[in-house]
């Protein structure tokens, strides 16, 4: 796919998460992977409304602005989980009501926010690991997800939001959605109780569709 119809896609995912109050004002940024191994990322202080596809953050692997508007100062985050996991095409950082607020909670078991209500949740998420809560566009965030990101796809940043990637950016957004959903899910159970899928579950899902 040329760097042009990625540049669309980006724009086109972008505008249809902030129509769906996945993000708001100027929260939270998106970026992909280039075939020539640079990063398209949304510019600092943009919102993912109205996004202009000419003037996207284009970077190197190291952080180098090599055209567009300066990134967004959390980019360090997504470049730690590109390197980390090099199959990785596509990643969404949000500020999502439902995941924001479970980052928020209490006692959060940091090695799994979320239990597994759903077989969709285990087969695109697996486990939400917690980072603790940092400033953002600190560069010890970045640190803290590279030590998990290469054995999750996605993670949530304490008092913050989720960061969740993809092998290309349709699935970093889908990943994300099921994600949302998941955490709306479980505010919506915790007050009665629910039945979650078991280990054996679990196990089975992980096994057939080779998860991680």
């Amino acid at each position: 796919m040329s760097e042009s119809q990625l540049r669309q896609d980006l724009v086109r995912y972008a505008r249809s998460m902030y129509q769906r109050g996945y993000s708001s004002g100027g929260a939270g940024n998106i970026s992909l992977k280039l075939p020539d191994g640079n990063v398209l990322a949304t510019p600092t202080n943009s919102s993912f409304g109205d996004l202009d596809a000419d003037t996207l953050s284009k970077v190197t692997m190291e952080g180098e602005l090599l055209s567009g508007q300066k990134a967004s100062k959390e980019i360090l985050m997504h470049l730690a989980i590109y390197r980390q996991r090099p199959q990785c095409g596509g990643i969404v950082h949000l500020h999502s009501p439902w995941l924001t607020a479970l980052s928020c909670l209490p006692d959060l078991d940091y090695a799994n926010a979320l239990p597994p209500i759903t077989p969709y949740y285990v087969m695109r998420v697996g486990k939400l690991p917690v980072i603790r809560y940092i400033r953002p566009g600190s560069p010890v965030i970045a640190q803290e997800v590279e030590k998990l990101a290469a054995e999750h796809n996605s993670m949530l940043l304490a008092n913050h939001g989720p960061i969740i990637s993809g092998k290309d950016i349709r699935e970093a957004v889908f990943n994300a959605e099921e994600l949302e959903e998941t955490a709306r899910l479980y505010f919506m159970l915790k007050p009665f109780g629910m039945n979650t899928l078991t280990p054996e579950n679990v196990d089975e899902l992980n096994t057939l569709f080779n998860m991680k």
